[in-house]
């Protein structure tokens, strides 16, 4: 197998915790490689954006919640304006970034039903390779057999900073203080739920994003990812 199959066939996993530059990173990469990139994350928000259109509370209708995801079918199409989520046909990309949506996407995606169906339909996007996938349990749950593990990291100030910007590019005026409270509260739940905590695989890359670009990124991970395709060819 040559070096251009193999890079066709490629599968990379990029973990690490909200606002560690992963979905940045993730998409310049897939573009870079001309692989598919798999926001997870955004499936789970698509979920609760669901969830909460339908008035469920996570805390009392978790059933109810998992049956509801079971019938959402997903699928990532490219846009004008780029590569959007759509949940069975309809384009949910811009109403499952609001801050209401994203908090609420944690404890959904610790329900064993919802991470069960999405689970498996993550592992059936990522089936024929050439893929870069991003979220907090790709390499230790999702994709145990990726080509190429990352987990990324930065300073919850720094994560919670670079969130703050994000939200008033869009318009949504949060105080920074609040956004910080948010993060390291997100990052408790997300570290200590029963169902897939967010951790970093044994045999996974760390990075901190703190004091590099994201270019930068992207570069070291090619490389990376070229090293350990090359490895597997040999082997």
């Amino acid at each position: 197998m040559n070096e251009q199959k193999d890079l066709m066939r490629g599968v990379v996993a990029i973990d690490g915790p909200a606002g560690s530059g992963k979905s940045t990173v993730a998409k310049m990469l897939a573009q870079r490689l001309g692989y598919i990139y798999i926001d997870s994350g955004a499936m789970y928000r698509a979920v609760a954006y669901r969830a909460r259109q339908a008035g469920l509370d996570v805390e009392k209708d978790p059933d109810e919640i998992g049956r509801l995801s079971d019938e959402l079918e997903f699928e990532f199409r490219q846009t004008a304006a780029g590569q959007h989520l759509f949940v069975n046909g309809e384009d949910v990309e811009a109403a499952i970034r609001s801050p209401e949506v994203g908090n609420l996407s944690s404890p959904v995606s610790a329900i064993p039903r919802v991470r069960e169906h999405l689970v498996a339909a993550q592992r059936r996007m990522a089936a024929d390779g050439g893929v870069v996938m991003e979220g907090r349990d790709i390499g230790t749950v999702v994709l145990p057999e990726a080509d190429l593990k990352v987990f990324l990291t930065a300073t919850a100030g720094e994560r919670a900073r670079r969130r703050w910007v994000q939200l008033q590019e869009q318009g949504i005026i949060e105080d920074y203080e609040q956004v910080l409270r948010d993060q390291i509260k997100r990052d408790q739940r997300d570290s200590s739920r029963a169902v897939a905590p967010l951790c970093k695989a044994d045999d996974a890359r760390e990075l901190a994003s703190d004091d590099l670009s994201p270019q930068e990124i992207a570069t070291m991970l090619e490389g990376w990812l070229n090293q350990s395709l090359s490895e597997g060819d040999k082997s």
